[in-house]
């Protein structure tokens, strides 16, 4: 072909759709079981940058990692089939399983504690039941009720109770949480299990939950109960990447994309935890915040994290298309691994990807 002036037109295009082909990402969806590439460089990573970061986490009370890119596993280690304890992990579940019901109108989200005919043990005062489902939603009910499954540093950080009104305050509460779970069970009909096996686990194909991997804490303490569940790194990583896919697997949608980004956008400062910010039961990033979404690691604003006690983690950075899963048996008395030292492994899987 001869180049003229009058064929610059046709030739700029060709070679802007050229480009555009050769950069678009090829995303991926796994099957029945996961993908995984031959190589990690076939993804953008090292393979000698993250056989030093196993290497790290063998030092550390690591139990399982998966790394997923582009909807292909870039490289695992440990347990990834054994189920551990999600512990609060629960929680970023139960906000994505909110959406559909949600959307649906079965549940409004600007209901108050009163109108739902919520209580508790001890009582709430009318001001308690002022709060909406939104605020606990944001952990924002002002709600200082005794809870179950807390720990004691979340005891020894709970304001007095009637000492904040709803929606003025945040405090990482598992009132909130616990009574959310009651809430989508009474607006449902479903059990919480139940719900999440059908609504979530079978459509994205995980590999080993089922409803039975659940179980309620109750107490004294509270009516509310907490539930928590056994489940696998690998299967955590599909529910990474659903909401990495703002809800959509393959040609469905699971959870609604705008509910999706309501969820895991910023709406509190989590100083109070040393973290940066909070969303619906999701951990955000938050760029200029006092401290970071993880010690010493810059990830992108926008990206998020479902965290679990003593080392649960599945991180989300949407800008790098990434998901990093990290697992401790937790089941072992003392067994931990630090935000600081799980931050540190983050480093080291970035590192390793050549692309930033």
């Amino acid at each position: 072909m001869t180049i003229t002036k009058r064929n610059y037109p046709a030739i700029f295009s060709v070679l802007i759709l050229l480009l555009a082909v050769s950069c678009q990402q090829v995303t991926e969806y796994p099957g029945e079981t996961w993908t995984i590439a031959d190589r990690p460089e076939d993804l953008g990573f090292s393979s000698e940058g993250l056989a030093e970061a196993r290497e790290f986490s063998e030092t550390l009370n690591t139990a399982a990692v998966v790394i997923v890119r582009n909807g292909v596993i870039v490289d695992e280690w440990g347990k990834v089939e054994e189920k551990y304890n999600t512990h609060s992990i629960r929680k970023s579940f139960l906000s994505a399983m909110y959406g559909r019901y949600v959307k649906e109108g079965i549940i409004d989200i600007d209901k108050t504690m009163e109108e739902l005919g919520v209580d508790d043990v001890e009582g709430l005062t009318d001001e308690e039941k002022q709060a909406t489902i939104r605020d606990c939603l944001k952990s924002r009910s002002g709600i200082y009720h005794p809870a179950l499954y807390e720990t004691q540093g979340m005891r020894d950080l709970r304001p007095e109770r009637h000492t904040m009104s709803a929606g003025t305050h945040w405090y990482y509460n598992n009132w909130d949480f616990n009574v959310l779970g009651t809430i989508f069970m009474e607006k449902t009909g479903k059990d919480l299990f139940r719900a999440l096996e059908e609504d979530i686990a079978i459509p994205v194909q995980m590999e080993h939950f089922t409803a039975e991997d659940g179980w309620y804490v109750s107490g004294d303490e509270s009516v509310h109960e907490a539930y928590p569940f056994r489940i696998t790194a690998r299967d955590l990583a599909r529910f990474g990447l659903l909401m990495l896919r703002e809800g959509k697997w393959k040609d469905e949608v699971i959870v609604p994309a705008d509910w999706v980004r309501e969820s895991v956008r910023y709406h509190s400062d989590a100083t109070l935890y040393s973290r940066d910010g909070y969303s619906y039961m999701w951990w955000v990033a938050r760029d200029y915040n006092k401290y970071p979404h993880l010690p010493g690691v810059d990830i992108p604003e926008g990206s998020y994290s479902a965290r679990g006690a003593r080392g649960h983690y599945i991180l989300v950075i949407p800008d790098y298309d990434l998901i990093i899963v990290h697992r401790v048996n937790t089941d072992i008395s003392g067994n931990s691994v630090s935000s600081s030292e799980f931050g540190e492994l983050t480093n080291m899987i970035l590192d390793s990807l050549s692309e930033i």
